[in-house]
């Protein structure tokens, strides 16, 4: 378990880590941050994926202020919007979404074109794009692996926020070309039962699970 995330009021961004970096919220995120940067240390993790067993965990909040906080931490960090389904990323920086990941796998822009800087030091984005209607086929074809290899050098970290384990494919096969995942848990929400069936659907697909967080 990486950490727990209490409740707290949210601002209209959901950037807590950003507008209130003294917080009780922020400071449990530079915990996680923490912890994180621990293990990469140990197994060069640079790649994460952030997930859930089922949609509605507060998953893209938590990739966010956790991007926020590692870029805070001077770390040079892209947030990748895997969400291909239902992306909110471009909603929470407000940024636009017409240029975008699914642009970049269609091989109608090209990485550098989609990658966005946002105002905050040391934190890029590459929001989902344009709308899809195979997005499984998408993201598990041989440019996302590519664009996973190049992404690689030029960044710290890389966090991907992609859609829930049980409800979709695709993440599985992401989460096999990433070094770690890191799952995000709803208390009362999440079922025990789907919190271990996510862990076996991971562990078939090779990923490796390097910890939770429990908002």
């Amino acid at each position: 378990m990486l950490n727990k995330i209490r409740n707290a009021p949210i601002t209209p961004i959901h950037l807590l880590t950003y507008s209130y970096p003294d917080s009780v919220i922020a400071d449990q995120f530079r915990e996680i941050r923490s912890n994180i940067q621990f293990l990469r240390e140990k197994k060069n993790h640079s790649i994460l994926l952030i997930t859930s067993p089922e949609e509605r965990t507060g998953k893209s909040t938590m990739a966010a202020n956790l991007a926020v906080s590692l870029s805070q931490q001077n770390e040079k960090v892209l947030l990748i919007d895997a969400n291909l389904r239902t992306p909110i990323m471009h909603s929470l920086f407000n940024i636009s979404n017409a240029n975008g990941l699914s642009n970049v796998l269609r091989g109608l822009s090209t990485v550098k074109e989609a990658i966005r800087h946002t105002d905050i030091h040391q934190l890029d984005i590459i929001t989902a794009g344009p709308e899809v209607f195979n997005p499984a086929e998408i993201l598990e074809s041989h440019a996302m692996k590519k664009l996973l290899d190049e992404l690689d050098h030029p960044y710290d970290i890389v966090l991907i926020d992609s859609p829930s384990v049980l409800q979709t494919t695709e993440t599985r096969v992401i989460a096999n070309q990433c070094e770690g995942v890191v799952l995000v848990l709803k208390q009362g929400k999440t079922e025990i039962e789907k919190a271990i069936k996510t862990k076996q659907v991971l562990d078939l697909a090779n990923a490796n699970l390097i910890g939770a967080i429990l908002n």
